[in-house]
């Protein structure tokens, strides 16, 4: 079962969930934004993109700047749980087919791993 961690409002997330739809048929979406993963999920997800916290805060939201996320003194944990409290913080979509994820920046990258 593909999964996507979908925003609605996010122009991206519809392309890559249209995208999804036409090639794969039926996907488990995900609305993050009303149902954030939670830490442990969030770190699995990380794990399967091979990123840091860090590199999947989307810097551009006001809370990034409130929250002080800036602060490279961070650990992994602190940026975990500021995503989880605060899912508009998380860099969307993100996909997951056989075991694998990835951010469909542009769409066409979720292709890579279905």
């Amino acid at each position: 079962m593909v999964r996507i961690y979908h925003n609605t409002r996010c122009s991206k997330s519809r392309a890559t969930l249209a995208l999804l739809e036409e090639h794969v048929g039926v996907c488990e979406v995900i609305n993050y934004l009303d149902t954030p993963p939670s830490a442990i999920e969030l770190g699995v997800l990380l794990g399967q993109l091979g990123m840091t916290a860090r590199q999947l805060l989307r810097t551009g939201e006001a809370e990034y700047q409130s929250l002080g996320l800036n602060d490279h003194a961070l650990s992994e944990t602190a940026l975990i749980a500021a995503m989880v409290a605060h899912p508009k913080l998380i860099e969307r979509p993100i996909v997951v087919a056989n075991g694998n994820a990835v951010i469909g920046r542009p769409p066409e990258a979720v292709l890579a791993i279905l």
